[in-house]
């Protein structure tokens, strides 16, 4: 049965553990770390000026599509840019795939979507 949630009126959270300037809106969540199954799809927001100081590595799959806005992907030691990404990019990461850490200029909203292979 389709759902429709109209993300425009959804209210953002600031979970624990997240960096200050970045929240989150989880759309469906079945993800299960510990049984390795399941599903999290998510928006993810950057802050103008936001950033995340370390590099992130899971075991699940991750893909993720920039809605909007600029991400920087910052040298991990100096946390200076390496690399800019625009709207319209799309970033597949598998499983143990080392990532970030991120910046963004402009603030930027994320489609995130995580999920294992069984």
């Amino acid at each position: 049965m389709e759902s429709i949630l109209d993300i425009i009126k959804q209210d953002w959270e600031h979970p624990a553990g997240f960096d200050p300037g970045i929240e989150q809106i989880v759309v469906n969540d079945t993800l299960d770390e510990t049984n390795k199954k399941g599903i999290r799809t998510r928006f993810v927001r950057f802050s103008p000026g936001a950033k995340t100081e370390v590099k992130f590595i899971h075991d699940y799959h991750e893909e993720v599509y920039l809605v909007q806005g600029d991400q920087i992907l910052l040298d991990a030691a100096k946390l200076q840019p390496l690399e800019r990404y625009q709207q319209g990019h799309y970033f597949t990461r598998p499983a143990g795939t080392y990532h970030g850490p991120f910046s963004s200029e402009s603030g930027c909203v994320l489609l995130e979507v995580h999920y294992y292979n069984k």
